[in-house]
């Protein structure tokens, strides 16, 4: 460690800490794999919304659905990030299986024109986890954030041709987040905030057929802010021996359990989207999907105390992030009444600049491909799609570093695998 004095060293700490990154996956954290028939052909859905995943997808399209629906699914997603480090060093992420469930009910009475649904689902989240030894450690190491959404909707066909929807979104958000202090290299100290709140929200969509070969479809979800209520721990369990008579050294204190919380941003997002069908055995669509990152600018971790001048009261945390695209392309392939193959191409931008760059995020420009096979039957149904993410290596250069002077700064890397099930019923 370089001979320093301690305010020297205690004030770059407290930078350190305000710092904090946040959880991850592609296009910030957000999860766009709603249901199997949808992910099978891209998640180009907006413009179709045929089964009761419209909840989620575009509520209008719920309003195509007779008598009632039961849709359950499950997303297994492995994923793989890697880094490598200015020095050239391999790190792997250490938290790579994802299992992420949804649920979608649906209602339509043959005397009205309403159809009503419910969704349960988990429209952000995943986690990450990085070993001490990345060169990283005092950006981060691990982070995880669980966001659970309740949607009950109301769709209305003001026409054959032409119907709206509209719900509210009840979410709950879990959020943990880890980084070390001091050490460069080794768990030895460490810094954790846990807090989980709840908001409201709502969420529109339209379906409009101009043409029996045409349909055009449009959904948006409000964005919402939830207040973490949590706590923060941070400790260290051995102190920094005095290194010269400028540098009396860092004592070794215990764990602290400080009350704490934060209020977190969630972006809205738009989707547009035309599907052509020029035979009722071909549906091809494409989506333009885009999500408003531009909201989560700087987040403060507000604590009941601080800890001296090693660790503020109020912990700035520095995000600004950009917003991006989806761009979302996919086919259907209708073989008489019961079967259907689907195949989908998406591209998704990322959104987050280098000079803040998270691992926990690690954020890159990600191409996905897609296949997918289903079974519609009289009373059940059932779908099945397979995923495959890459992307190219982003190098990161000039992000802010920590107290010990680490950064981010690196090559990464990103790769999955996911199978998509989904089971329906109608009643």
């Amino acid at each position: 460690m370089k001979q320093q004095s301690v305010s020297t060293i205690l004030i770059e700490v407290a930078i350190a800490i305000s710092c904090i990154p946040f959880s991850v996956e592609a296009n910030g954290f957000r999860l766009p794999n709603q249901d199997a028939f949808a992910a099978g052909r891209g998640v180009a859905f907006v413009a179709t919304a045929d089964n009761p995943s419209a909840v989620y997808y575009n509520p209008a399209g719920i309003s195509q659905l007779e008598g009632q629906r039961l849709r359950v699914g499950m997303w297994a997603l492995n994923m793989e990030s890697t880094y490598r480090s200015p020095e050239n060093g391999s790190f792997e992420n250490e938290r790579r299986r994802h299992a992420i469930p949804q649920f979608f009910y649906t209602f339509s009475p043959k005397e009205l024109p309403l159809s009503f649904g419910l969704g349960v689902f988990a429209p952000f989240g995943l986690s990450m986890r990085w070993p001490d030894d990345t060169g990283f450690r005092t950006l981060s190491t691990q982070g995880s954030l669980e966001y659970l959404t309740i949607n009950p909707v109301v769709a209305w066909k003001i026409q054959p041709n032409l119907s709206i929807g509209a719900g509210l979104t009840f979410n709950r958000a879990s959020l943990n987040l880890q980084q070390g202090v001091a050490w460069p290299d080794q768990a030895f100290d460490g810094f954790e905030f846990s807090g989980n709140g709840w908001d409201a929200g709502f969420n529109l969509g339209a379906l409009w057929k101009p043409h029996e070969k045409v349909s055009l479809g449009v959904s948006f979800r409000s964005q919402t802010t939830i207040d973490l209520e949590g706590k923060t721990e941070y400790y260290n369990a051995i102190a920094v021996p005095p290194l010269h008579p400028s540098f009396p050294g860092i004592p070794s204190f215990p764990k602290n359990n400080v009350d704490a919380d934060a209020r977190f941003p969630f972006p809205s997002m738009l989707i547009v989207g035309i599907s052509y069908r020029p035979t009722p055995d071909w549906n091809l669509e494409f989506n333009a999907d885009y999500t408003n990152w531009d909201r989560v600018g700087t987040v403060k971790i507000k604590q009941a105390r601080g800890f001296g001048t090693l660790i503020p009261q109020d912990v700035p945390v520095t995000l600004e992030w950009h917003s991006s695209w989806y761009y979302e392309l996919g086919v259907t392939r209708y073989i008489g009444d019961a079967w259907s193959i689907s195949a989908g191409y998406v591209y998704n931008e990322n959104s987050v600049p280098d000079k803040y760059y998270s691992p926990l995020v690690a954020d890159l420009n990600r191409n996905f491909l897609t296949i997918g096979a289903g079974y519609k039957g009289q009373s059940m149904s059932f779908d099945i799609a397979y995923q495959y993410g890459f992307a190219p290596e982003r190098t990161v250069s000039g992000s802010s570093p920590s107290s010990t002077g680490q950064t981010a700064d690196g090559g990464y890397k990103y790769k999955s695998n996911a199978l998509i099930a989904s089971l329906g019923w109608r009643f």
